[in-house]
Parts: structure tokens; C-alpha cells; sequence
């Protein structure tokens, strides 16, 4: 039970990543429309992030994936041995995600 729950966890996160990305590339779009004087690297630069993050998200989503069946299957056999490379890993990307956010708020400012 807790493996389901822990990658229906890291779904939910992925899912949340790939819906701001969502948000930040057509926030470049709403700011074009909204403010026709802005800086089209403003819009340009927002989509690339958005991409990156829904990227990102992806990227944790099949990283859920392969570690929910890899302890499945090491706990079907009675040796559960943890690994700490995707939680290592989606704490990084969680930082590289605040650090373009960060990036992102201060070019658009």
C-alpha cells in the first residue's frame, strides 16, 4: 500500500510541475496581449520555461514510474532495498524549477 501511495504522490507533484509549465508558457501570451508595448523576450523567454517545466514534470513521471515497479517487484520477492537516486533527483529538479521561476519573475519585472 504504501508504494501505490507514494507514486500516486509523485503523480500528483508531476501533474502540479507540468500545470505550472502550462501556466508560465501562456502567461507570456496573456502579458503580449494585456500590455502591447512589452518586450517580446518577455513572452518568448516565458513559453521556453513553460516548456522546460512541463519537461520537468514529465521527466518525474516516468521516474515515478519506473521506481513504483522496481519496488514492486523487490518487494514481490520479500528484499526491499531503497533507493535515494529519485528522491535525490526530484529534490534538484524542484530547485532548478524555483530557480527559473526566480529567473523568470526578475526578467519579467
Amino acid at each position: 500500500m504504501a508504494n501505490e501511495r507514494t507514486y500516486l504522490s509523485w503523480v500528483r507533484t508531476g501533474i502540479t510541475v507540468i500545470a505550472l509549465g502550462f501556466v508560465v508558457a501562456k502567461f507570456g501570451i496573456i502579458i503580449k496581449e494585456l500590455v502591447p508595448g512589452a518586450p517580446s523576450t518577455s513572452y518568448h523567454l516565458s513559453s521556453e520555461i513553460g516548456i522546460v517545466l512541463v519537461i520537468i514534470g514529465g521527466g518525474m513521471q516516468l521516474l515515478a514510474l519506473r521506481s513504483f515497479f522496481r519496488n514492486k517487484k523487490s518487494i514481490e520477492r520479500g528484499i526491499f532495498i531503497p533507493s535515494a537516486f529519485p528522491e535525490a533527483l526530484a529534490g534538484i529538479l524542484s530547485v532548478v524549477i524555483a530557480i527559473l521561476v526566480v529567473v523568470y519573475m526578475v526578467l519579467t519585472l
